[in-house]
């Protein structure tokens, strides 16, 4: 029986390259003929240490990672690092606070956290509608804050950063989850960069730290030891049993971008995918509305609504039917904004972006 063809527009966890799944398909049960699967390696084994080496070469490779940055693989995604990040940094300076760019709902998130731990300061303005990054000309940012913190790009509400905020010295921190390796990045300029890899970099389970060395060794001493960098830099992210399997999903997705031209070819991709969705947006007189402003929109996360900016939710139901009598999935809005959603990570095919843009304009010839 034929295998029905399916498209996953999925926010995360994400569509994975079909090679990767089809790789790690092939060694489930015998990985490199050691007889056994990565599911059942010892993390001690020598095995499973080249792939965790691997994985970090690679790592390196893809991002330019200057050798005074540590790279590790640590569990508790996006949110765990939203407690790890003021926990190892905030004690950086005495005053204990730090600034924090908010401009959607992970970033929002994020500040709460922070609270817990030392002051907070919202460096713009509050936002009405999470539409726009706020012009730095609006920011006060505090030259005794330990960190500035900013989400380059908003998973929810599909607003994404196109520049690398100027922190005038302070050490600049960023959650990258949803547009890691998606383009080229300039790792020298930040302090520090997370990101869950279950958008575009392999499966949950594993989140990626990069943090420069001489920001490590000034932990709360609340912080709970599996979130020390110190400690999983110093043990190679082997402090206690990681994330095995879903670091070896990574070292194939890795692989596949190095084999693919790289993040310079992601971008190039992604910019041809996003740029297919945005024009049948902006060429579509108001039947399609997407809520952000253009200078401030994502590549990777698209959302729209029918109809009005409100939305006709009769017709995005309507929408969501028809895509997914096409096989296409997952296109349906975060639950806190409604609308439509589709994710183009870099996995997602410039084949899949058509097929969405083809059934979008067929959809308005329809209904408008």
């Amino acid at each position: 029986m034929e295998q029905k063809s399916t498209i996953n527009f999925g926010a995360g966890p994400a569509k994975l390259p079909q090679s990767v799944l089809l790789q790690a398909q092939k060694e489930l049960v015998n990985f490199n003929d050691v007889g056994i699967s990565v599911l059942e390696m010892s993390h001690r084994s020598s095995d499973f240490n080249k792939i965790l080496n691997k994985t970090e070469s690679l790592m390196r490779e893809l991002l330019c990672i200057p050798d005074n940055y540590k790279v590790m693989f640590m569990q508790g995604g996006g949110s765990g690092q939203f407690s790890a990040v003021p926990l190892n940094l905030i004690g950086l300076k005495e005053d204990r606070c730090a600034d924090y760019i908010v401009t959607g709902t992970w970033s929002e998130k994020a500040a709460k956290e922070a609270e817990k731990y030392g002051k907070v300061n919202i460096v713009h303005p509050k936002l009405d509608r999470y539409t726009k990054i706020p012009d730095p000309s609006s920011w006060t940012l505090n030259p005794s804050a330990s960190y500035v913190y900013y989400c380059c790009n908003e998973t929810v509400h599909g607003v994404e950063y196109n520049f690398i905020p100027e922190t005038n010295g302070v050490v600049l921190v960023s959650d990258m989850s949803s547009n890691f390796l998606s383009r080229p990045v300039d790792v020298s300029k930040f302090g520090l960069i997370f990101a869950g890899a279950q958008k575009n970099v392999g499966c949950a389970g594993v989140t990626v730290v990069i943090v420069r060395e001489d920001l490590l060794g000034h932990t709360l001493k609340e912080c709970p030891i599996v979130l020390n960098y110190k400690v999983q830099a110093e043990s190679n992210s082997l402090y206690n049993t990681p994330p095995c399997f879903s670091i070896y999903i990574m070292c194939l997705v890795l692989e596949w971008i190095k084999n693919n031209g790289g993040s310079v070819a992601m971008e190039n991709l992604n910019h041809q995918k996003s740029s297919l969705i945005y024009d049948i947006i902006n060429n579509s007189d108001g039947f399609y509305v997407c809520p952000v402003d253009k200078p401030s929109r994502s590549r990777m996360n698209i959302p729209f609504r029918l109809g009005t900016e409100e939305g006709d939710e009769a017709l995005e139901k309507m929408f969501l039917a028809g895509a997914a009598k096409r096989g296409m999935i997952s296109l349906k809005g975060h639950r806190s904004v409604g609308g439509i959603r589709a994710s183009l990570y870099n996995a997602v095919t410039l084949g899949d972006t058509e097929a969405l843009a083809a059934f979008m304009k067929e959809f308005k010839k329809e209904h408008m």
